[in-house]
């Protein structure tokens, strides 16, 4: 069985002028929030596998805080610019092809609307929008990465914070 498990970035500080889209980092409610979910993920996953994530500094931030909750290295995290700006099933099976059969698990860390969009179409039932440090994973039927395919996967969790807080 694989697993993808889909992190939406925690709530980020306002766009300015002086700081673009890809700086902007997690406010101090995003960082507590992002660390009550990763507490609440353990509730479900004990090793959340291969962590990626989008290279925009407030992913990147969530991503770090749910490695310090599991005890991960930060130097195994891997940056994807395709989580960014680029997310689609085309891009993820992409990523997919590049992860090595042995890993069971992968968690996601990114942004909408893609966060929500791509989980929607890889699940049966389809998902809810993803909020801000939303997490939901989609499992699958396969011993492969290549077998990932739209409406294949099923929806095991999907973590909100409101329902945390």
């Amino acid at each position: 069985m694989k697993k993808l498990i889909f992190v939406r970035h925690g709530r980020a500080e306002e766009l300015t002028e002086s700081i673009s889209d890809f700086e902007r980092s997690l406010t101090d409610k995003g960082k507590y929030v992002s660390k009550i979910m990763a507490g609440r993920l353990k509730e479900f996953e004990n090793d959340p596998g291969m962590i990626i994530t989008s290279p925009a500094f407030r992913a990147l931030e969530t991503a770090l805080i749910f490695a310090r909750e599991y005890d991960i290295d930060p130097g195994q995290i891997l940056l994807k610019s395709d989580l960014y700006d680029r997310m689609n099933l085309n891009t993820l099976a992409g990523i997919l092809a590049e992860i090595p059969e042995k890993i069971n698990t992968l968690m996601l860390f990114g942004h909408n609307p893609s966060f929500t969009e791509v989980p929607d179409r890889l699940s049966k039932g389809g998902c809810d929008f993803l909020p801000k440090s939303g997490i939901v994973c989609i499992t699958f039927k396969s011993k492969t990465w290549k077998e990932i395919i739209r409406e294949k996967g099923k929806q095991l969790y999907f973590l909100k914070p409101e329902k945390t807080l």
